[in-house]
């Protein structure tokens, strides 16, 4: 499995202020299927997303 590099920092879809990364880099870094936790500054919502492989298509094939 290949390594995927994860931001820092997104946006936040609600209020549109950064959410910095809460989780910390694995050792061997993030891989497909491993979870991400941002908190908002300025909401403080809290999003956890699912690290994707950037080179699948819409219907989930790559290429």
């Amino acid at each position: 499995m290949k390594r995927v590099e994860i931001p820092e920092v997104i946006i936040c879809v609600d209020c549109g202020q950064k959410a910095h990364r809460m989780t910390h880099e694995p050792e061997f870094g993030f891989r497909c299927g491993d979870w991400v936790a941002y908190r908002c500054s300025g909401c403080g919502d809290r999003w956890d997303m699912e690290v994707a492989d950037n080179d699948q298509g819409a219907d989930g094939q790559g290429g």
